[in-house]
């Protein structure tokens, strides 16, 4: 049975809290039965074995898990293997000649690498590394936009055993020499430049800085991307010269324990100081290989797209490491969801038949703000799954998510988790639970969570608390596997907790509603409003696509609630303010009431689709923005300058 031939079941109905998944889903799905909750639980931690035989060991591992009572814990210790070679050799025999990548570029070009091509670019570019003295004791540190050659040299360093170290190509050179310092990274690989929205960005130029910055020699590799014949120096190396001087070379994958570090990712930097974390090579990669396939239902026959940046965590743990550990075809976009048209997305799933589409809430928020009009236009019919990571979901948006895309039978995973835990730990299981808009859904089997108050008591259902971890998971970075991680413990609790800092309820069924970090609150003449529950607000309001809410210094109240909302189109501000206005009073109360509504056609957003609510509080409190290399659309923040001055 496929999609489209049960319309009756699964559809959402008026007044429903659950949706089911539809037949057609639940009997081709990879995992379908209930019962691996109970199992996982009665066999916990064991039951992480089942994600360890989703790949090939070198040497098997002795126990699943040595430490469970507190750290320092160590996932699958005693075996070996290496990731390029879960990714890429191992699939050679059965499907060297299907496709591994597709990728779209900014201009309309175009390129795709069968298993076997990548797995020979690979090779070449690890022989040129290893030619230049890389080592496993070394980080290499890698300054590429959304382009094949960055998840080759991702895998070519994981090939050789040698931790890579991926800076967001959209980051200031300041940004880029901060995290090769701090990882005494000797080594670069970035490219001339690169295409954003129709303007040339000269990247080389940003690398140039940051080298100078460093107080340590820097050798740099440098591909040609805008093909201006950019002129190299010394200690500079073209990338495609190094390719064709080691053209049909083979290097042997370097065997590496399972708690050697895979790679260094900084957190994305939007406030504060950015945080180094190191994921492991074992149980990182059989983290997202079990999540890949039983939360986004990846088979080797489709083709998958998740629409985020290999510069963040969500990159590399699902488009690279994750489909390519399972044999897929994943498929990269270097370009934007709205330029030069707003149905680029739409018309590259109907291009590329594409299975699975895994985005950003705010990118879902974006699209309806746009119009359904667009997604209308193409034949989206392939589509089986979709799926949504980097913030919460609210309810409208998750219904307009299915309808308009999903053709109002896809089931939609709403997925929690972070660049500390390496892979997904809250969700629902496609072809196995309900779904509820504006849930994520409960703690994936194995994964131990709960909400708790602030003395680290379980809170009641229905009322806000902080999400706690209380058992260990094979995807936790090396800080967490030592015990030195983050996350502050209540005195009066003795056993290990991580804390993710979030603030969220859970209901009756077990279901987990995220409302914000939290930190996320707005004290207003000594009440407390959770800047989750006005957004939500706002955002239900008929007419708004999306909708931010900070708080600004007043006066009068100390704090003062400004709200930043995007319209859809064909409704007018006058309108809107007024419903924004009334539905915040009637949900919260006149003290929320805002000082100022704020329209925008977009809100300032990362490329991975997180609003920098940093920035709209600087702009509130008419202060210096400070940096905003990791915005995806700057231009965003002048016009917004603007508006908030003549209130």
């Amino acid at each position: 049975m496929t999609r489209g031939d049960e319309p009756d079941r699964g559809q959402s109905q008026p007044g429903r809290e659950t949706v089911e998944p539809p037949d057609w889903f639940v009997e081709q799905a990879n995992v379908t039965d209930s019962v691996v909750y109970d199992r996982f639980e009665r066999e916990w931690p064991d039951c992480w074995r089942e994600a360890a035989e989703l790949l090939d060991w070198e040497e098997p591992f002795e126990t699943v898990l040595h430490g469970t009572d507190g750290p320092p814990f160590e996932w699958f210790p005693g075996g070996r293997l290496n990731a390029a070679y879960n990714c890429l050799d191992r699939h050679l025999p059965e499907r060297k000649n299907q496709l591994a990548l597709v990728w779209e570029g900014h201009l309309g070009e175009s390129r795709t690498y069968t298993y076997l091509e990548l797995y020979r670019e690979v090779n070449a570019f690890a022989a040129a590394l290893r030619e230049h003295g890389v080592s496993p004791d070394d980080v290499v540190t890698l300054y590429l936009p959304m382009v094949p050659e960055l998840p080759v040299a991702m895998l070519a360093c994981a090939r050789l055993g040698v931790p890579h170290n991926v800076v967001f190509a959209g980051f200031s050179a300041d940004a880029l020499a901060t995290r090769m310092e701090r990882a005494e990274s000797e080594y670069l690989i970035t490219c001339d430049g690169y295409y954003r929205r129709g303007s040339a960005v000269a990247q080389k130029n940003k690398a140039d800085n940051a080298r100078i910055a460093v107080d340590h020699d820097v050798s740099v590799v440098v591909l040609d991307r805008l093909g201006r014949d950019v002129h190299l120096g010394a200690d500079y190396d073209d990338y495609h010269d190094l390719l064709a001087a080691h053209e049909g070379a083979e290097i042997e994958p370097v065997s590496r324990a399972a708690d050697d570090p895979l790679f260094r990712i900084y957190t994305s930097g939007t406030t504060g100081q950015p945080k180094a974390v190191t994921h492991t090579t074992g149980g990182y990669l059989a983290h997202v290989a079990w999540t890949a396939q039983s939360v986004l239902d990846i088979k080797p026959e489709d083709t998958y797209w998740c629409s985020a940046d290999i510069g963040w965590i969500t990159g590399h743990s699902y488009i690279v490491y994750g489909p390519l550990a399972l044999g897929t075809t994943t498929v990269l976009y270097n370009g934007t969801a709205d330029h030069p048209k707003k149905d680029q997305l739409w018309e590259l799933i109907e291009k590329y038949a594409v299975d699975v589409f895994y985005t950003a809430p705010t990118a879902v928020r974006a699209f309806m703000k746009w119009g359904e009009e667009y997604p209308a236009k193409h034949d989206l019919s392939s589509l089986r799954l979709l799926g949504t990571v980097g913030e919460p979901m609210d309810a409208s948006a998750w219904e307009w998510y299915r309808e308009h895309i999903g053709g109002g039978e896809c089931p939609i995973v709403d997925t929690w988790w972070q660049t500390e835990t390496g892979a997904i730990l809250v969700s629902t299981l496609p072809g196995v639970d309900e779904m509820k808009p504006g849930a994520a859904g409960r703690p994936l089997p194995g994964i131990e969570a709960s909400v708790v108050d602030r003395s680290g008591a379980a809170a009641e259902p229905h009322s806000a608390g902080e999400l706690v971890v209380t058992r260990p998971w094979p995807g936790m970075p090396r800080a967490l596997l030592d015990g030195t991680g983050w996350g502050s413990v209540p005195d009066s609790v003795e056993e290990w907790r991580y804390y993710p800092e979030d603030s969220v309820s859970v209901d009756d069924d077990g279901y987990i509603t995220f409302l914000g970090r939290i930190d996320d609150a707005i004290n207003v003449a000594g009440r407390r409003f959770s800047t989750k529950e006005l957004e939500s607000t706002v955002a239900g309001v008929t007419g708004v696509a999306e909708a931010a809410v900070v708080g600004a210094d007043d006066e009068t109240t100390g704090t003062a609630v400004y709200a930043f909302a995007s319209p859809e189109n064909g409704y007018a501000e006058s309108e809107l303010r007024a419903a924004i206005e009334d539905a915040i009073v009637n949900a919260i109360g006149g003290i929320a009431r805002p000082k100022e509504i704020v329209f925008t056609p977009d809100l300032p957003k990362t490329r991975s689709g997180k609003v920098m609510r940093r920035l709209l509080t600087a702009v509130a409190n008419d202060e210096e923005l400070g940096d905003t290399s990791a915005l995806r659309n700057p231009e965003i923040l002048g016009e917004i300058q603007s508006t908030t001055r003549q209130k």
